[in-house]
């Protein structure tokens, strides 16, 4: 599993800084997935906290009969010392009466301020890094929420200058897409080579500082079948795709491609690089999705803090039935501070 240890330099620095979790939708598996993340990881060396309602997660706990106690906090620094015995939570109100499986506009407000919260506190240095539970985005936009995603909305917090990508990791496999929140038809219309390159310098440069891959090896998708088969199928390849190769190489970057995306995501093809560039949404998801559902993990690159999430929606069909998954959750918390702990280190 690429980035599923807690080694070295990030167990240091998680002996003293812990990460901050977000609530989520309230309605969905956010409560739920914490609780069992807390109980995997309680003993591991790697604190985080819960920027929520307190009242809410106990009552999830009693509802779901998780023997997990809750330690109320007054600041990320006591997390530190009351992990390995409680899921330490940093109180905000909610306010609306929450409903397993029935999100409510009432409760946005309360979403987004943990999500500010918790970037202040990572901005300010009292905690490692940024961890979100997954949002209920419908739910938020009709409560006037401006943004496709949690993506765009760090980009904003995080203020001008910075660029963000979005990366998924799980089981032998990164992907990024070049186009993100948006209709198929908008993201080819779109497609230009300069987003490509944009994308694959963020893509490299995370590689070397997150992952710690000195030379990091990049396949470019293409758009078409068989990419395009020498125009066949389409010009994409041709006229966006290849000119973002030539200039990355002339940078002196490894960029292969464009690769026919219906055999660049078998298990030898991935032996021969460390990120697939994808050109949209679901060509890069479908691939990391099949091969680890439960282990994925979303990254933000381009942003002044390390931010992941569980690869994985808010799960409302099972949202307090106790079945939920915790798997991508953990894998998130771990590759966080994994990456914090790389981070400002020469690679390996």
């Amino acid at each position: 599993m690429i980035g599923s240890m807690v080694e070295g330099g990030s167990r240091e620095l998680h002996e003293r800084s812990p990460l901050a979790l977000t609530m989520g939708e309230p309605a969905g598996i956010g409560a739920e997935i914490s609780l069992k993340a807390w109980k995997e990881l309680r003993q591991s060396g790697l604190a985080f906290f819960l920027v929520g309602s307190a009242d809410h997660i106990e009552d999830t706990a009693r509802a779901l009969q998780a023997e997990v106690p809750i330690a109320t906090i007054s600041a990320p620094e006591e997390a530190l010392s009351v992990f390995s015995h409680a899921l330490p939570v940093f109180n905000i109100s909610v306010a609306a009466e929450t409903r397993s499986g029935h999100p409510s506009p009432k409760t946005a407000g309360s979403v987004i301020e943990s999500i500010r919260t918790c970037v202040e506190f990572v901005r300010a240095g009292r905690a490692a890094a940024l961890v979100t539970n997954p949002i209920q985005k419908a739910v938020l936009q009709e409560a006037g929420f401006a943004h496709p995603g949690h993506t765009e909305f760090l980009q904003e917090l995080a203020g001008p200058g910075y660029r963000s990508t979005m990366m998924l990791v799980g089981h032998d496999l990164r992907v990024v897409p070049v186009t993100v929140h948006q209709s198929l038809r908008s993201a080819i219309s779109q497609l230009t080579t300069e987003m490509i390159v944009c994308r694959a310098l963020d893509t490299a440069s995370a590689l070397a500082s997150d992952f710690g891959i000195s030379a990091p090896r990049l396949a470019i998708a293409g758009l078409n079948p068989h990419a395009g088969e020498g125009g066949m199928m389409g010009d994409e390849e041709a006229n966006i795709i290849e000119p973002a190769i030539r200039e990355l190489r002339r940078a002196g970057f490894a960029a292969a491609g464009p690769m026919s995306p219906d055999t660049m995501f078998t298990s030898r093809a991935r032996s021969g690089y460390d990120a697939a560039i994808c050109m949209y949404h679901d060509q890069a998801l479908i691939p990391l999705k099949t091969l680890d559902m439960d282990g994925g993990v979303n990254v933000t690159l381009g942003l002044p803090f390390v931010r992941t999430s569980p690869d994985h929606g808010t799960a409302l069909d099972i949202a307090g039935r106790g079945i939920a998954e915790p798997g991508s959750l953990v894998a998130a918390l771990r590759l966080a501070a994994e990456i914090a702990g790389r981070r400002g280190k020469e690679p390996r």
